[in-house]
Order: structure tokens, then sequence, then C-alpha cells
């Protein structure tokens, strides 16, 4: 049984149909992307997994267990976390913090605890800022530990977002163009992130533009066109795949 399944999902907004019929199955412990041009739908695709929308139509099943329309906190109690295109970090926040909220479910919440800061509380709360101080170091960010948010770079915010999504302790971790806006060494250092990241035993379904990555980390594709499943193999295959050459790869190809 696949870890991921998605069956005929789609989505409608008023009359435009950003995602239509798309089905695929992601085992576990590999790395899955998900490419096309811009507007195919990939992100929409990511929101209705995730729980940030509702599908219209279709099935989402997690270890055969269905998850459409599931909310991104229950979600993330069945192992699920993701970053997104656009940055959500906390910028009046420090780094490490930002990698601590990460880690929310995990945290002892029983309020007599809190209230009189007993010593436990306290002990587990030093633990979590190591915990979250290792996630920094494994993403490459051990410098950034005692800073600022707003004080990084574009790069290091990108890789702090992964931490973060890390500090939940995902099964299945979806990466919505974790390389966008990075500079060629920046992407590489991504590129052996999330190969890190997998060979840990993390299954991550990412969505990426550039090509060299995709190619690179990919054990499957996913190709979407207009919001449609335009083809789906191992990287060779879907390099040669005349379809896909001409919606998306062109000269690449």
């Amino acid at each position: 049984m696949a870890m991921l399944e998605v069956q005929n999902l789609s989505i409608h907004f008023g009359n435009v149909r950003a995602v239509q019929d798309v089905s695929f199955s992601v085992e576990e412990g590999i790395v899955y992307s998900v490419i096309g041009p811009n507007g195919a739908g990939k992100t929409t695709l990511f929101n209705l997994i995730t729980g940030i929308y509702r599908p219209s139509a279709g099935k989402i099943l997690l270890n055969g267990q269905e998850i459409q329309g599931s909310d991104p906190c229950s979600l993330a109690q069945y192992g699920v976390a993701r970053t997104f295109q656009n940055l959500q970090i906390w910028m009046n926040m420090s780094a490490l913090e930002n990698v601590m909220v990460g880690a929310h479910l995990h945290l002892d919440r029983n309020m007599f605890k809190a209230l009189f800061r007993l010593p436990s509380l306290r002990r587990s709360d030093e633990a979590l800022r190591r915990k979250a101080a290792e996630y920094m170091t494994f993403v490459g960010l051990d410098t950034y530990v005692g800073a600022r948010a707003d004080s990084m770079p574009y790069g290091a915010l990108k890789r702090l977002e992964i931490a973060r999504a890390l500090a939940m302790q995902p099964r299945l971790l979806f990466l919505d163009e974790p390389a966008a806006g990075l500079n060629p060494k920046e992407t590489q250092e991504v590129d052996t992130l999330v190969r890190r990241i997998a060979d840990t035993g993390v299954t991550v379904v990412l969505v990426e533009h550039d090509m060299k990555m995709v190619m690179n980390l990919s054990d499957r594709i996913l190709v979407l066109d207009y919001g449609k499943r335009l083809a789906e193999g191992t990287g060779s295959e879907v390099r040669r795949n005349p379809d896909v050459i001409a919606a998306y790869l062109g000269g690449y190809a």
C-alpha cells in the first residue's frame, strides 16, 4: 500500500477548474516531484493535500485513511508537514524560536506545570531549545542559532522554514519551491539537504522549477498541465515524453 494516494482529485473556483481529476500515489521513503508550467495547479494540489483547500471531488488517503478535508493541524498529528512557496517566517522572533514553534505538538501542555513553572517544565523547554538548535544545524544554519529571523539572508530563511517543518517530526514532508529565488550555490545546498532529509526516512513531495534539481533528486515525477495529469514516471521517462517536452521541458530535454 502506498503511503499517499490521491484519487480523482478536483477543485473548482467558480468556472476555473484548477485541478482536474488528478490521481497518483507516493511510496514511502522516496522523493516525489510535481512539475509543470506556471499555473498548472501544483501549489493548488499541495493546498488540497495539506488541508488548506477542501476538494470539490476525489479522495486523499494517507496510509489507507481518508484525509481529504482535514485541517492542517489534524494533518500535522498524522505526520504531515510542509513549507510554502512564499516564506512564512515570524520575523519578530528569533531563528531558534521559529523552529521551536514547529515542535508545538510535542510540547508539555500541562497547565499546572506551566502555572507554577515546575522544574520538569523548565527542563522540557531547555530540551526543546537544544533540539531546535540540532534541526538548525541539520539544515546548515548552526551559525544562525542565536540570530533574529529578520537579520538572516533570504537563502538562510528558506532553510529555516525547512528546519521548522522538520521540528514537527513529519513522516511526509511537502516542499513548495524550496529553491525559488536562490543563487546556484544556495540551490545546490538545498538539493543536498533534500537528499539528506529523504535519507532519514522522511517521504518528500517536492514542487520545484529547477529541472536540474528535480532530475537529480526525484524517484518519481508527476507532470501537471492546466490542472490535469499530463505524465508520470522516472526522470528519464518524463524527459523523453514528447507531450512533456512540448508543454514544459522544451530545450532542457
